[in-house]
């Protein structure tokens, strides 16, 4: 960080901590950390009432509390053999305490493989996810996360 007053070196600093805090939770996903995932998410003490932090997956239900969450994400790592995330189109915009990050999930995953040991077909898709996080003593916590498929037919340049 150079030049800026001190309260646009401040800001700047904060944008950058939410963006290591959301793609902190992008490598936990990756590597199947659900400890690392947990610690994305804000705790117990940090939330407010009526469930506190809330997650839609594309296709699923509103889920409303950590137990939901965490659940959600101990199925998705037990069901995928293997996951990467390549964010693009990242913006962050942070107000006092709480940021907001929206992003395009570029998704590659692994099928289910026909042989054991083997890793199955490779499947691509794309979500745009918005990560609301809120700022704690620990750091920058994540306390919604909204993903919605891009749903593209691959037609539209012969629509006329």
């Amino acid at each position: 960080m150079s030049g800026g007053t001190p309260d646009q070196q401040a800001a700047e600093a904060d944008r950058d901590a939410v963006l290591a805090a959301n793609q902190a939770l992008y490598e936990a996903l990756e590597t199947g950390d659900l400890e690392a995932v947990e610690q994305a998410w804000l705790g117990a003490g940090e939330a407010d009432d009526k469930g506190g932090v809330v997650c839609v997956h594309p296709g699923w239900p509103v889920l409303r509390g950590r137990a939901q969450v965490t659940r959600s994400y101990m199925l998705i790592m037990m069901n995928t053999e293997y996951i990467q995330f390549f964010l693009t189109d990242v913006e962050a915009e942070v107000q006092g305490d709480v940021a907001l990050v929206t992003c395009t999930e570029n998704i590659l995953s692994g099928g289910e493989a026909e042989e054991e040991g083997e890793l199955g077909p490779l499947v691509g898709g794309k979500v745009v996810s918005t990560n609301l996080f809120r700022r704690t003593g620990d750091g920058w916590k994540l306390w919604s996360h909204h993903g919605s498929p891009v749903l593209t037919s691959g037609d539209d340049e012969d629509e006329d």
